[in-house]
């Protein structure tokens, strides 16, 4: 199998496998029918045998589990289009879940996502982002592991306590910016960000299995909960797509892609994005082709991928957009100028003019030329177009191969461990260069203190004398008020 059939427009329209590596668009309105035509190409992708990552933010990309239901209309759309020995089938899938709810726990340590996403993920401002630079810089010197979020406050901990010292050695740490981070990081506990940190960390060769039949095995994200967190997913999403860039050898142009992900609600990794992170995810989509990789961008929008990017995307899929507003219009004209130009279409006009199942497609074809634009109608997937129950998910997630490598967690010593381990030993030695009777003396100290001045449960003699002669004094000087403000009343001189 060396292409995917896309639907129907002039000619049968295809993604040939060879340039299923030179990344693509799928935009459109909401209820358009984008995910149909994302999980058309996850079929394609998985029975020439190419492991796709793809994230379910609404819940029903996981109906690629399982076979679709046949109903007329559907037969009549394969008939339409002629294609020939369609049946309805299930997919080889995993599912995955950074929440660890509804698939396999999915984690990174925080040492592997490094400070720059981590403060992106937390929303610090560049200041504190400085301290998070400083704090790993630390880590690295003093081989202390980041693991999980313990070993982050333990370490921030010790940076505040230390700060006077780390600072003429590093740069300038304030308390304030410690406590900042450390309320991000109470935030993001609180939100159930806590459970992408730790291990087993996620390894990639995981997210490139096959199946027994050779099929490429779907690897599904939920996304639901996750997506209500901006900073987290697409941080994640971008950390993934770092390792597969920084990890994979250089494979040059293979007959099919070694993985295809697609980045669905792509408008969350560049909305309030700092030019650096842009630049970054600019130069992994350009380099990362030649490393087997496809990125297939999900977006209601064509201009929500900054230019740069959105040149380097060959294969488009465009859905309906309806020009309601301005900014409607605005994307209407941008994305009918990103087409090569068909002489016997109006894309500016067709574009609001699609229907549910239709779209304007364009694909690389031979020697990497872009086709003329075409109103296409697109295939009805195999698979169930919905959502699965949680038992059908359970089901699956029990049958699968990777279960017992990742649903249990692993704890072994890292910075907080080491850093409690130096608290305690501290203490020991201070306390036995202590000369011998001083804690006696202390104690006896401390004692008298308490007489004194009281505890919190017990008030002390200085505050009860204290309190005696107010009262004295008090009702002295009230009685003579007293007596002088009678006096004047009745006459008395």
């Amino acid at each position: 199998m060396d292409k995917i059939l896309i639907g129907k427009g002039e000619h049968p329209v295809c993604l040939l496998s060879r340039y299923g590596n030179r990344h693509g668009l799928i935009a459109g309105a909401t209820g358009t029918g984008k995910t149909v035509s994302l999980m058309v190409l996850a079929e394609g992708f998985s029975r020439m045998g190419v492991p796709v990552f793809m994230a379910d933010v609404k819940g029903d990309v996981a109906g690629l589990a399982m076979a679709g239901t046949p109903n007329e209309k559907i037969r009549q759309r394969v008939a339409l289009i002629g294609m020939e020995g369609w049946i309805n089938e299930a997919n080889p899938v995993l599912f995955w879940d950074v929440l660890a709810t509804s698939g396999h726990p999915v984690r990174t340590t925080i040492s592997e996502i490094g400070p720059s996403l981590l403060a992106r993920i937390l929303q610090v401002n560049d200041i504190q982002a400085g301290v998070l630079e400083i704090a790993f810089k630390l880590a690295d010197d003093q081989g202390l592991l980041l693991l999980d979020l313990d070993d982050l406050r333990a370490l921030l901990t010790f940076v505040a306590d230390n700060r006077k010292e780390i600072s003429a050695q590093y740069g300038l740490v304030s308390t304030q910016s410690v406590a900042a981070i450390q309320r991000a990081l109470l935030t993001l506990q609180r939100e159930g960000g806590e459970s992408l940190f730790g291990e087993p960390a996620l390894e990639l060769n995981d997210l490139l299995r096959t199946d027994l039949s050779g099929r490429g095995i779907i690897n599904i994200l939920a996304a639901d909960k996750l997506v209500l967190k901006p900073g987290v997913y697409s941080s994640f999403m971008l950390w993934l797509l770092s390792e597969l860039f920084e990890n994979l050898p250089e494979v040059g142009d293979l007959g099919r892609p070694r993985l295809v992900f697609f980045f669905d609600e792509a408008h969350l990794l560049f909305d309030d994005a700092p030019a650096m992170l842009v630049q970054r995810v600019e130069q992994v989509v350009r380099i990362i082709r030649s490393k087997g990789v496809g990125i297939y961008f999900c977006s209601q929008f064509p201009d929500d991928v900054p230019n740069d990017i959105l040149g380097q995307l060959g294969n488009r899929i465009q859905h309906a957009l309806r020009a309601y507003t301005p900014r409607d219009q605005k994307a209407v004209k941008t994305a009918a100028q990103t087409f090569v130009e068909n002489p016997r279409l109006d894309v500016a006009h067709t574009i609001s003019q699609l229907g549910v199942g239709e779209a304007l497609v364009s694909t690389l074809q031979e020697k990497g030329v872009p086709m003329p634009v075409q109103r296409t109608i697109i295939c009805p997937p195999r698979c169930r177009m919905g959502a699965v129950t949680a038992e059908e998910r359970a089901v699956i997630l029990a049958r699968s191969p990777i279960g017992g490598k990742y649903d249990v967690p692993v704890n072994r010593e890292s910075a907080y461990e080491i850093l409690s381990r130096r608290t305690i030993e501290k203490e020991k030695a201070e306390s036995k260069s202590k000369p011998p009777g001083e804690d006696k003396a202390f104690e006896e100290r401390g004692r008298f203190g308490d007489f004194l001045w009281g505890t919190r449960r017990r008030q002390g003699m200085v505050e009860a004398m204290a309190k005696q002669a107010a009262r004295t004094v008090g009702s002295q000087i009230g009685r003579r008020i007293m007596r002088g403000l009678l006096g004047g009343i009745l006459g008395r001189r």
